[in-house]
């Protein structure tokens, strides 16, 4: 199966490693220097000219992580899923 991130990008559900929200992620600073490590990389890709409400880190063809930023929030893209394999903790 696939999850639709916007933007017309889907990503492979079983190569999704997480869903999160950018307020209640973005706090730590440990998240914030994965996060400019990895545009550094040129691992981030913005989904969108809208503020980013969540990030998915999914693994890439290469097998190093990929983040994606999305509009979309965490609840939005578990619906999107439409089934209950992902497990969405607040």
């Amino acid at each position: 199966m696939y999850l639709h991130l916007g933007q017309n990008l889907m990503v492979r559900d079983q190569d999704i490693i997480g869903i999160f929200d950018l307020d209640n992620t973005t706090w730590s600073f440990r998240t914030r220097r994965f996060l400019e490590r990895a545009e550094r990389e040129g691992r981030v890709t913005a989904l969108g000219d809208d503020l980013p409400r969540s990030f998915v880190l999914a693994e890439g063809r290469d097998g190093k992580p990929m983040v994606y930023l999305t509009p979309l929030s965490p609840a939005a893209l578990y619906a999107r899923a439409g089934r209950g394999d992902f497990d969405l903790q607040q």
